[in-house]
C-alpha cells in the first residue's frame, strides 16, 4: 500500500507554481533555461536523432519554453514535424501539425491550439511527446514492477496527459514521453506518490541533462 501524501495536492501545486514563477525571472532561472535548451539541442542530434515528429506544448505559467529550439530542429529537414495538443471534450488530447506563424485559437483554458477549421490542419501521431511538469518524481515503487525506476509527473490535476499517454501507448508503444522541468522541482516520495491511473515518463529533461530511468 502506498503512503498517503503528507501535503495537500492543491497546496503542493500552488507552492511549486509560485516558486517557478519567481525562479524563472532570476538570473539562475534564465541560466537553467539556457542549459535545458542546450541539452535538448544536443540530444536531438545524438540519442534522439531518429525522431521525425515531436509534440511540444505552448508554455503557460512560466513553463519552460522550447519553441525556438524545436522550430530550428524542424526547419533543418522537410521530414521533421512539430505538433501542438488540442483538447477534446472527453479530456483527451490530439496532436495537430504546427509551424511558426500558424493560426492558433485559445481553448477553454485560454491556451493557444491549432485552428482545426484551417484547411491545412493535419493530425500527427508523434514519435515523441514533451510534457511540462509542475513537479516530478523518480521512484520505482509506484504501481510498476521494481526492476526499473520510473519518472512521474505532477501536473495541474486535469489528467489530460495521463489519459492521452495511456491511449497513445496502446497503438504506438514506441512513443517517447519526456517530462520537462527544473532539478529543484524533484519531489520526495514521502511528499507525493502517483495514483494508479498516472502514466510514467520515459525520460526527464532538466538543466542537468536528459535523464533516463535505470534498470536494476
Amino acid at each position: 500500500m502506498l503512503n498517503m501524501p503528507k501535503v495537500d495536492l492543491k497546496t503542493l501545486r500552488n507552492r511549486l507554481l509560485m516558486q517557478r514563477e519567481v525562479f524563472s525571472q532570476t538570473p539562475e532561472g534564465i541560466s537553467c533555461l539556457d542549459s535545458i535548451t542546450s541539452h535538448l539541442s544536443r540530444a536531438l542530434s545524438t540519442e534522439l536523432a531518429r525522431l521525425e515528429s515531436i509534440a511540444l506544448y505552448w508554455p503557460i505559467r512560466e513553463e519552460i519554453d522550447l519553441r525556438d529550439t524545436l522550430l530550428t530542429w524542424a526547419s533543418a529537414s522537410p521530414h521533421r514535424h512539430l505538433a501542438l495538443p488540442v483538447t477534446r471534450a472527453d479530456r483527451h488530447l490530439d496532436f495537430y501539425a504546427w509551424g511558426n506563424g500558424d493560426h492558433l485559437v485559445p481553448n477553454q483554458y485560454g491556451i493557444p491550439e491549432p485552428d482545426l477549421g484551417h484547411t491545412n490542419s493535419k493530425r500527427i501521431e508523434p514519435d515523441c511527446i514533451l510534457i511540462p511538469c509542475v513537479g516530478w518524481l523518480l521512484d520505482h515503487s509506484a504501481h510498476r514492477p521494481k526492476q526499473r525506476e520510473h519518472f512521474w509527473r505532477l501536473g495541474y490535476g486535469g489528467g489530460f496527459f495521463d489519459r492521452t499517454l495511456a491511449q497513445v501507448r496502446q497503438h504506438k508503444p514506441t512513443v517517447l514521453c519526456i517530462g520537462v522541468g527544473f532539478d529543484w522541482q524533484a519531489l520526495d516520495p514521502e511528499e507525493w506518490q502517483p495514483a494508479a491511473h498516472d502514466e510514467p515518463l520515459d525520460a526527464m529533461l532538466t538543466e542537468s541533462g536528459l535523464h533516463h530511468p535505470q534498470r536494476n
